[in-house]
């Protein structure tokens, strides 16, 4: 069932190898179906001011057996779907990547 602490410590783990804002400490919180990461905006861009900000939403869909990225969109103040993956692992390759810069901007 999800969250879960293992998967919790697995996305925290990986995204110490990510390639943006590798200054800032993200935080996994543990939400229903699912996890939310959020990170200071050390960017400015989205926070003036640097505050915490969205970086993505992760949610396991047990009946397909996949999981779902959400991206913020910030000006709407909505959670947008990015799209569905069958493994953690490849979700969490693309979310520390990000080259289009619509996760860590």
């Amino acid at each position: 069932m999800h969250p879960n602490d293992v998967d919790r410590k697995r996305i925290e783990k990986a995204l110490s190898s990510r390639a943006r804002y590798r200054y800032v400490n993200p935080e996994v919180r543990a939400i229903e179906g699912g996890y939310r990461i959020q990170s200071p905006c050390c960017s400015r861009n989205i926070d003036k001011k640097g505050g915490v900000i969205d970086i993505a939403r992760l949610e396991y869909v047990n009946e397909f057996h996949r999981w779902r990225l959400y991206r913020k969109d910030h000006a709407l103040h909505e959670w947008q779907l990015y799209g569905e993956f069958s493994a953690l692992g490849a979700l969490l390759q693309l979310l520390n990547r990000d080259p289009d810069r619509i996760f860590w901007q």
